[in-house]
């Protein structure tokens, strides 16, 4: 009997495992997380104590933590990978350089598993709707053989090829946009505030109008508000950018504005925002002017 298993039950991964349930398919999961677990069994899932009890014998097995370093720890180091069932595949959701993921494409080949290299975008309305879109790369039987959990979570999935590296490669660079146009919008409603713009009102021009971005219609309105609910942290874009720049480097590509809107979430979690949700990157320009475009 196949086994398919999630490791990480945060926002997306729960949204992620609620899919793959509703699609009739079986799930083992693990988090860190007691009540992330909880939740899990709450929706139908079966819980685990351990990340190597969610690997043993899984045929497919999805990873959505935050970093790379949890991903090794996860299967290298505690052994995850050891006790997959032989020829398992393993769906990394999780967002890494490209280096990464081509290294850990090779641990897993060298163990005799395959990896897909599938990273994500969505964000959790995606998830909790499976209309996801996945950017994934790795051999085609892997494809083959994850394709009912990968059509459980997501409304489109990309094949870009046949090695692992290049579906974090185009996350990455998508990356980029998120969160320039991400810090754009942040910077674009304290400008207005500093000028004597009502923010609402503005908002709602530019959402009408040529300047407008999906990042500012998701993230406009809640960095009105003084303290909204945490989708994707300030952290998790200190992170994204970080491989943004990292990647761009080793691909000697130049990436100033990448680098600026870095920048501003580095400020924001030096402002202690680090947990916060990540239009709160509003505060690090508040903080530079002294005037809040939030509600009061």
């Amino acid at each position: 009997m196949s086994k398919t298993a999630i490791i990480g039950l945060g926002n997306m991964g729960r949204g992620m495992a609620q899919s793959i349930l509703k699609a009739g398919i079986a799930l083992t999961g693990y988090d860190l997380c007691k009540d992330a677990r909880s939740r899990f069994a709450a929706d139908g899932g079966t819980p685990v104590e351990t990340a190597r009890d969610a690997a043993q014998g899984c045929d497919v097995l999805i990873v959505m933590v935050q970093n790379a370093a949890q991903v090794r720890d996860i299967l290298i180091d505690s052994g995850a990978m050891d006790v997959l069932a032989p020829g398992a595949v393993v769906i990394l959701s999780a967002t890494v350089a490209p280096s990464d993921a081509r290294a850990l494409g090779q641990d897993l080949a060298a163990a005799g598993h395959m990896l897909l290299d599938a990273p994500v975008s969505g964000g959790t309305v995606g998830a909790d709707s499976g209309t996801l879109t996945i950017m994934a790369s790795g051999p085609p039987e892997a494809f083959d053989r994850a394709g009912p959990v990968l059509d459980a979570m997501a409304e489109t999935v990309h094949r870009l090829g046949d090695a692992p590296g290049i579906g974090a490669t185009y996350k990455v660079v998508h990356q980029l946009a998120a969160g320039v146009h991400l810090v754009a919008a942040a910077e674009l409603l304290s400008f207005g505030a500093n000028a004597g713009c009502d923010p609402k009102t503005l908002f709602e021009i530019v959402s009408a109008s040529a300047g407008n971005s999906w990042m500012l219609g998701n993230r406009g309105p809640r960095m009105m508000q003084q303290d909204p609910e945490v989708t994707s942290s300030v952290d998790i874009f200190v992170k994204d950018l970080g491989l943004v720049v990292k990647a761009a480097g080793e691909s000697s590509a130049s990436v100033p504005l990448a680098e600026a809107a870095l920048a501003m979430m580095q400020e924001a979690h030096g402002m202690g925002l680090g947990r916060k949700d990540d239009s709160l990157v509003v505060r690090a320009y508040e903080a530079r002017s002294g005037k809040a475009a939030v509600d009061s």
